[in-house]
This record gives C-alpha cells, structure tokens and sequence, in this order.
C-alpha cells in the first residue's frame, strides 16, 4: 500500500525566503549600483518614448475600458494616460520593451532586467499621489533605483545557472517574481505576506517561448515582459488583502515548479544576492538588437565603411562566415522568410545584412519598408553561423562574460578579408567609459522625439545629477514626462 500524502504545510521554500530575505533586509551600499541604476532608468525610459512612435505599440496602452482616469493613479510616461498601478504597470513594461532597445542580461537564461521598471515604477509613482493626498510624504526616486537594483539581482542571480528556454519556458517569468518581490516590499507587504506574494508568482502560468522563434514569432514578445510585471503588482495587491501563498510551490513532489515545468531539477545559485547584476548589466547604446547579434552589427557597420574605402559592393560578396557562440545559434540564426518586424529583429543574418548595405540599424529597418528590399534577403542567403567553442565558454565565464562574434567576408573572386572580431559590445561594463556618453546621447535623442526643447532640458538636469534624482519624489519626477 503507497503511504498518504502528509498534509502538514510546509515551511515556505528556501530559494523564496532568500528573494523575501534579501528584498527586505539587504542594504545598498555599492555606489556604482546606484550610478548604473540611474542610467538604466534613464535609458529604459527614453526606450519607452521612442517606441511611442510605432502604432503597434501605442495601440495596447491606456486604460482596459477607454476614457477610465483614476484618480491619484499612476501616469504613464510620455502621454497623458493615468492609470491603476497594474495597468500603468503593463503600459510602462509594453513601452519599455517594444523595441527591444533596454538593457540585457546573458547567462544560462537571457532577460532584460529593467523590463521590472514598469512595475517599479507604476507601483512607486500610485504610493507617492496617494501618500500626498493624504498629507503623507511621497516616496523618492531612490526607493525606485533601489529596487530596480534588487529586481535586477533577483532577476539575474536566478539566470545565472538556470535555463528556462531549454525547457520552453520564456525568461519573463522571472520578471514576474522579481517584480513581485520588489514591488511588495515597496507596497509595504510582512515579510508573510511578500513570502505569499512571491510563491503565487511562481505558481502562476508561465509564459511560453513560441512567440520567439520560428514559425511563430510575433509582436506578443514585445509586451509579454509588460503581462509579466503588471501581474506583478496584481498579485502583489492580492497578497496584501491576506491572500494565502503557497509554501512549496518550487519543490512539492509532482505539483511543485521543478517537478511540472523544470524537468525535476532544483534550481542552482552561482553567487548570493548582492548587486552584481545592476553593476554588469549590459545595455543596448548603439543598435536595437537582440544582443546576441550586437557585437555582430558592430562589425558589420565597420566592414560597410571598409567595403566602401575599397571600392567594393555587397554584390562582391560570395560569403560571409559569423564566428560566434552557441547562444547566438541556438536563438538568432534563422533562415527562410521573416514575416514581420518581431521576425527580423531575432534573426542575426538579417541584423548584419541591414548595416553591411546601409552602414547602420534602426528600429525602422525592421519595418516592412525596408525589409522589402531584396538586397537584405540576397545578402542573408550567403551568412552562415559557426559556433566557436572559446568564444563559448567565454559568454559563459563570469569574470568575462563576452559576447563575441567574428565577421569574415569572401568575395566572389576569392579573396577575403580579415575577420572583423568583436568581443565586448559597447554597452558591456569593460567599455563603460565609451558607452555612457552615448547613452546619455541616446536619452537625449529619445527626448526630442516627444517633448519641446524646455521640457527636455527640464527632464535632463533632473535625470543627470545624481544626488538631485534620489531625492526627488517619484511622482515629481513622473510629471516631468506628462505631454
């Protein structure tokens, strides 16, 4: 006879008090976190407005029901919509994401951690009109670069050793339970009822990863981290009602998440939280690309110029070979038709054909407008990816972290030219020195794309001095952003 199943509740599971354990009691003391973190916000958001400019994207935001204004809600950025703290969480997270333009983070699982901004970022700004209302004082934007720095820990210390998308799972559940965690604490949740919070994040459905890769890559991978960060604050909320969590939700036999949808294995850890992600994270300056293809473009734009200075034409071109690594090939090298922008901007042959005939990539390159062109089709037929072994164990390694790629071009009448070899983007940590003032440029660009020239300067000195941002009251700083 098979024993009875023990109805004792268990005590919560240790990888859940450790995220509840660190988003309460951990403190911040690194300033470079807090100076990268200021960065991010600033680039995350300038990705928001510029994806503005694309009616796919804006046709998802505002309220559920139209003409819906809650008052003492959170505003979104760059229009006038004021919404509950989960729906702005959702239009904040889409704007964000759209372009797929924010920062990144690469290891066993990729993910963009400041896609937790939405949440973040709705939930502080509803705390801070309502705390005003009620003659309390608001919170300060240093409370949002706080827990931007222990969502990207959360987030990224869980990726480091532990693949989602090799069981199908897509990355934004953990943007889900980064979000939660984060967004609890700040809401002022027990450390119960963030433990409950937390444990209903995992036991949610997941997400997925179909919508990223063929044959049915589509634009719901550009606001499915905004679900995710918006069901953050939702179960969060619930939570706070005295929702019941679920202790074990991880590692109960056969209902739990390792025995359902993590093939049985526990998760593994590589470092304790800290804030080594804030401080590593890799940001998008130059190219919207997904970032495995980034040191890719890179080349590809200088081999454009010298293609150029020798007279020759891609027409010369028999063959072009990427030297990369494993991660590249396994998510972004994609042959046959690419049917829409969220197609083209996951396939390597098509983001490095694009600056070989153009010198540069955009955003609108992913358009139908240019992706007419049969050039760029012509041109994709003759790259193939070869997987490098070093170059993958150097994405790998944590002191390293490259993310490599090798461009070489053989021309029809058989010569060839030296490979152009990218190791760091210009986004990593080692060109951080190179990046942030084009960062900064970046800012800046996406600022005139949505506000006259004194509200831009109005939202850079705030943005740009340090100090002056972390004690600004997050709801003053939101209405910066009101068109």
């Amino acid at each position: 006879m098979s024993s009875p199943i023990s109805n004792v509740r268990p005590e919560p599971d240790q990888v859940i008090v450790d995220i509840v354990d660190y988003v309460l009691d951990y403190r911040i003391d690194s300033r470079l976190a807090y100076e990268t973190a200021r960065n991010c916000l600033i680039d995350t958001l300038g990705c928001g407005l510029e994806a503005l400019e694309y009616p796919a994207c804006t046709k998802l935001l505002g309220p559920i029901v139209p003409g819906t204004i809650v008052p003492h809600g959170a505003k979104v950025p760059g229009t006038q919509f004021q919404l509950d703290p989960v729906q702005a969480a959702f239009n904040i997270g889409a704007m964000i994401r759209w372009l797929d333009f924010n920062d990144t983070w690469l290891a066993a699982e990729w993910g963009h951690p400041s896609d937790n901004l939405g949440g973040i970022l709705a939930t502080a700004d509803w705390i801070s009109r309502n705390a005003v209302a009620a003659g309390k004082p608001p919170l300060a934007m240093k409370a949002v670069l706080t827990a931007m720095i222990k969502a990207h820990e959360i987030q990224g210390c869980i990726a480091l050793e532990n693949s989602f998308n090799r069981v199908g799972l897509d990355h934004v559940v953990l943007v889900k339970v980064a979000s939660t965690a984060v967004v609890a604490q700040m809401l002022g949740l027990s450390r119960d009822e963030i433990i409950n919070a937390v444990s209903l994040a995992w036991v949610d459905g997941q997400s997925l990863r179909t919508y990223r890769h063929a044959p049915n890559t589509g634009s719901r991978k550009s606001w499915a981290a905004g679900d995710a960060t918006s069901r953050a604050v939702r179960l969060a909320l619930m939570a706070r009602t005295g929702e019941m969590g679920y202790p074990s939700v991880l590692t109960a036999k056969t209902w739990g998440f390792y025995d359902v949808l993590f093939k049985g294995r526990p998760f593994a850890f590589q470092r304790p939280y800290g804030s080594y992600v804030m401080e590593n994270v890799l940001f998008k300056i130059s190219f919207p690309a997904e970032f495995h293809a980034q040191t890719a473009v890179e080349a590809a734009v200088a081999l454009h110029a010298k293609l150029r200075a020798l007279g020759r034409s891609v027409d010369d071109i028999r063959k072009i070979t990427i030297r990369t690594h494993e991660a590249c090939i396994r998510i972004i090298d994609k042959k046959g038709p690419l049917s829409n922008p969220a197609d083209r901007d996951h396939c390597i042959q098509y983001m490095v054909a694009v600056p070989l005939l153009f010198g540069t990539l955009a955003a609108e390159h992913y358009e139908d407008v240019v992706a007419i062109d049969p050039r760029i089709d012509a041109l994709r037929d003759r790259i193939v990816c070869v997987e490098d072994p070093a170059f993958t164990a150097d994405y790998l390694d944590p002191a390293k972290r490259s993310i490599a790629n090798g461009l070489t071009v053989e021309f029809t009448d058989g010569t060839t030219l030296p490979e152009e070899l990218v190791e760091y983007p210009i986004g990593h940590r080692r060109r951080r020195a190179d990046g942030i003032p084009l960062l900064v440029a970046k800012f800046e660009t996406n600022l005139a794309r949505r506000f006259p020239p004194r509200q831009q300067r109005a939202i850079l000195e705030a943005s740009l001095d340090q100090a002056r941002l972390e004690a600004m009251p997050v709801h003053e700083y939101v209405d910066l952003y009101v068109i």
